[in-house]
């Protein structure tokens, strides 16, 4: 019996394979797409969290889960939704041996409640991708049914499955990610060029203080991003690989200090606590940088990039960095301190700067004065 074939006696039947969790019965099942907005009612979100068993339904988290799986409608791929099943149910198995015990025919009343647990923005998304491509309709998601206790029970099971939910870091994510144009080129750079070679920490983003990396995947991908100019998902051209590529050899070739850990003639450690060309904002600066270079002096770049080694890097240089870089000595982050760390290096570069980095120019010599 098809898993959506409503029977004559008002009950939605399901083959499933049953199993026991903490002494109760819950069911596995394969349900086809159409099915899952018809069977799986968004949770009210006007009411209040105490009477909820889910949290709200993020809209803006939906449609960018709804693009992937219309974009790639051979190469979408999704984890079980979780339901429970407030009603009475049946399991009919197919056989009497060990094996036919757990598979067989879960029948489910049609005015049973069905409440997903987990998988909310899974489910809109799905109705949403469904609207732009019907021929979704019959592929299938496997569902998890548990028979519902009640609204605490289901509350407690919210909170259990997302007790250890633990996201990849973005390190991680980036080196998986084999769609994403810009993590195949930042992938094939930390192959091919030298220093990122064996320099880059790809599973995590940070790095600990005895580590022997220097760089972080995300906090190169990022840089490259904003070199580029990229847009999520656009597609890169030969020649922007190419400039990138470039770019980041002629940085590389330009830090004298990079090359030296990389050659273990310094420990990064040392590099991390003393400098700030060893973190991810000196990185995206020199992007930002790198950005405004080869626009304005597409034929002359290379040499002009030499200028970065007189830069004082050394974070003791409060003079220069505490502001900047650096927020009562500590290294900062934000999108502000990073522009402004830019801003040095377009000034020893001879570039102007654009109307925003005016700005927030203008703000932190105002806030030196005061």
């Amino acid at each position: 019996m098809k898993p959506d074939k409503l029977v004559h006696d008002y009950t939605y039947s399901f083959p499933a394979i049953r199993g026991i969790q903490a002494g109760r019965e819950y069911y596995t099942t394969m349900c086809p797409l159409r099915l899952i907005p018809i069977l799986f009612s968004t949770n009210p979100s006007d009411l209040p969290p105490e009477i909820r068993a889910q949290r709200e339904t993020n809209k803006s988290r939906i449609l960018p889960i709804a693009k992937y799986i219309v974009d790639n409608p051979d190469d979408y791929v999704f984890s079980s939704i979780t339901a429970s099943i407030d009603g009475e149910v049946s399991f009919q198995p197919y056989g009497e041996d060990q094996v036919g015990r757990k598979i067989g025919t879960l029948s489910v009343p049609m005015e049973a409640t069905f409440l997903v647990n987990d998988g909310q923005h899974r489910r809109a998304a799905i109705e949403e991708a469904l609207y732009e491509n019907p021929e979704l309709a019959h592929e299938t998601i496997s569902v998890v049914f548990f028979v519902d206790t009640g609204l605490k029970r289901s509350q407690q099971m919210f909170a259990d499955l997302n007790r250890y939910a633990v996201r990849p870091t973005k390190s991680l994510g980036i080196l998986y990610d084999h769609r994403d144009p810009l993590a195949r080129l930042v992938n094939q750079m930390i192959k091919e060029i030298p220093i990122f070679n064996g320099m880059t920490e790809t599973a995590k983003s940070s790095i600990s203080n005895r580590s022997r990396k220097l760089f972080t995947l995300s906090s190169l991908y990022q840089a490259t991003k904003k070199f580029l100019g990229y847009k999520d998902n656009q597609e890169i051209s030969e020649d922007e690989k190419k400039l990138s590529f470039n770019f980041w050899m002629a940085v590389t070739q330009n830090m004298p200090d990079w090359r030296d850990a990389a050659d273990r003639k310094v420990a990064p450690s040392e590099l991390r606590r003393d400098y700030i060309h060893a973190h991810g904002i000196a990185l995206q600066a020199l992007a930002i940088a790198g950005n405004s270079l080869v626009k304005e002096r597409p034929d002359t770049w290379k040499n002009d990039l030499e200028k970065i080694k007189k830069i004082d890097w050394m974070r003791a240089n409060t003079k220069l960095w505490e502001g900047r870089a650096l927020i009562g000595g500590s290294l900062n982050k934000s999108q502000k301190n990073v522009l402004l760390t830019a801003n040095i290096i377009k000034k020893n570069l001879g570039l102007s700067l654009n109307p925003k980095e005016e700005a927030v120019e203008e703000v932190y010599v105002q806030s030196k004065l005061s």
